[in-house]
């Protein structure tokens, strides 16, 4: 009888993927982490418990050009409760290659990615977090979303350390900011994005700003993404700092699978800084769109900001 339940249950799991979602929460609290492979229904939910959502200006230089002092834009979530007087982790969430600041949508009312974010946190399965959305071109024509422009996605990493986070620094109330000396303020920042976000998150994020981050997400991971094997040689020039967490997936009919795979399936087999403790590659049915990024966040979000 035991045996014919659990064939019964895993039918109705394979026909629901809410269902198999939410047998994700409940083995979660037998104390053994899974990743989603759907949203939850509830999660896409708007809830009254909801962050707040804010637009900045910066000033930051024409890392791409000349280097002239120009002013940057991003969005920011705070979340529901949030205080002056707080400790708040830091996310840094990146778009695409023809994306914004904008991209994540977080400013509208019907945002996935904010709705999710609103439930993990409302629950307690994350911790209250502050997200910055910024513009991933470090140049003065930074809405140019044409290819020409791609050059300036690559430099960003200047922007990141100079400009962005002691901006974010100075004006919330980061984790960072209450404890400006401590060593610990890289396990309080985590990098993530989508397609050439996802790059940047592995070629500047981890390969080149891994005193800054010790968490990393890459969904759909873009081409020109570092290889393995170039990741290894590259956080070799950090032997002493901690990858607390690298996360990726992409969707198998994915035209760009091979970038994510090529960087992040086989990292442990090339690189012992990765094992099944800090690493997961996570792939499943879908394309290139916000249906595996929305995932992404969502699971990486429950890595980053659950309980450590």
């Amino acid at each position: 009888m035991r045996k014919i339940l659990i064939i019964l249950a895993a039918v109705l799991i394979a026909a629901c993927p809410a269902c198999a979602a939410a047998e994700t929460v409940e083995s979660e609290e037998s104390g053994m982490f899974v990743f989603a492979d759907a949203i939850p229904e509830a999660d896409r939910m708007v809830i009254k418990e909801k962050g707040t959502v804010e637009r900045i200006a910066y000033p930051s230089r024409d890392y791409a050009g000349d280097g002239a002092e120009i002013t940057k834009h991003a969005v920011v979530y705070l979340p529901f409760g949030y205080s002056a007087d707080g400790e708040y982790d830091v996310l840094v969430l990146c778009h695409g290659v023809g994306g914004t600041e904008d991209e994540w949508s977080f400013g509208r009312t019907l945002s996935i990615g904010r709705t999710l974010t609103d439930n993990l946190i409302a629950r307690g399965e994350v911790r209250p977090l502050i997200i910055v959305m910024p513009n991933g071109r470090s140049c003065a024509n930074c809405y140019d979303t044409s290819m020409e422009n791609a050059a300036a996605f690559y430099v960003f990493g200047q922007e990141i350390r100079n400009d962005l986070l002691p901006w974010m620094d100075s004006h919330y109330a980061t984790w960072a900011a209450k404890h400006p000396d401590d060593p610990a303020v890289r396990e309080h920042r985590a990098m993530a994005g989508l397609s050439m976000g996802g790059m940047q998150t592995i070629n500047i994020g981890l390969c080149e700003c891994l005193d800054l981050f010790a968490w990393f997400g890459a969904f759909s991971a873009a081409p020109t993404s570092y290889e393995a094997s170039r990741i290894r040689a590259e956080i070799a020039k950090f032997p002493d700092l901690e990858i607390r967490y690298f996360y990726s997936i992409c969707g198998l009919e994915d035209g760009l699978y091979f970038a994510g795979s090529g960087a992040a399936k086989n990292l442990p087999a090339v690189c012992d800084r990765f094992t099944e403790e800090n690493w997961h590659w996570q792939e499943r049915h879908g394309g290139h769109d916000f249906n595996i990024w929305n995932l992404g966040l969502y699971n990486f979000l429950r890595i980053y900001g659950g309980e450590r």
